[in-house]
């Protein structure tokens, strides 16, 4: 199946192969993975393959500068504290699902060699998803309780459009959303809350969202099961 709708301003396609539509079909495996087209970002969630596109310039922008910003002080330990391996689009293999979180972080020691493999079993600490109008969805979801599920303990979801980053942390198998920030706030958050974020540096560059009213946002809850609710407040 073929959805085709802009991702932060840029057309991209993003293909879900779905494996299961008729029952007598086999369940997506590694080797789906391994056979699908080599500029596709090939994910499988409940048996299905999902073939999602390569992100758009807005998307890439708003990774690479989170990326720059944590990867001196936490990984590399200068003007920071050190002790984490962040890595870019990383690919999960979390029970029976195959996962690529746009950036994935392991506290060095659950993680203190990179072996020279495609892929780890190993639950990150921390995860952040990108989101785009063809991905929220899916990463809301579908994704985010597979997270949970594995026991990763915190994941932020940055919407580049809606300038927003969502704080979510792991309480009793349920995701918890900690905080919503905007726009140009500076931050303190976890993991990383040892050092303040300038959320201003994200968007640097990016063209201003056409029109956009930023309406209000509700605290959310995921848990493994698959189910996602929005309640008022924290």
């Amino acid at each position: 199946m073929l959805d085709e709708k802009p991702r932060c301003g840029v057309r991209v396609d993003c293909y879900v192969a779905r494996v299961m539509a008729d029952p007598a079909r086999r369940r997506a495996t590694y080797q789906d993975v391994l056979d699908s087209p080599p500029d596709k970002i090939a994910e499988v969630v409940h048996g299905e393959l999902h073939l999602g596109s390569r992100p758009g310039l807005t998307h890439s922008s708003v990774r690479t500068a989170l990326l720059g910003e944590l990867a001196l002080p936490f990984q590399r330990g200068r003007g920071g504290p050190g002790g984490w391996i962040i890595l870019h689009e990383p690919e999960l293999h979390l029970h029976d699902d195959i996962l690529v979180p746009d950036l994935a972080a392991w506290r060095r020691e659950r993680l203190p060699v990179i072996e020279d493999v495609a892929y780890t079993t190993l639950a990150p600490d921390w995860i952040c998803e990108i989101l785009s109008p063809s991905t929220e969805k899916f990463d809301r979801v579908d994704k985010m309780p597979i997270y949970a599920a594995a026991g990763v303990q915190h994941a932020w979801l940055i919407h580049p459009v809606r300038r927003t980053l969502e704080v979510h942390g792991l309480h009793n198998g349920k995701w918890l959303t900690l905080g919503i920030h905007r726009d140009d706030q500076r931050v303190h958050d976890a993991p990383f809350d040892a050092l303040e974020l300038e959320l201003a540096i994200l968007w640097q560059g990016l063209a201003p969202p056409p029109g956009w009213d930023r309406p209000s946002e509700a605290a959310a809850v995921y848990d493994p099961a698959g189910e996602y609710s929005r309640y008022e407040g924290y």
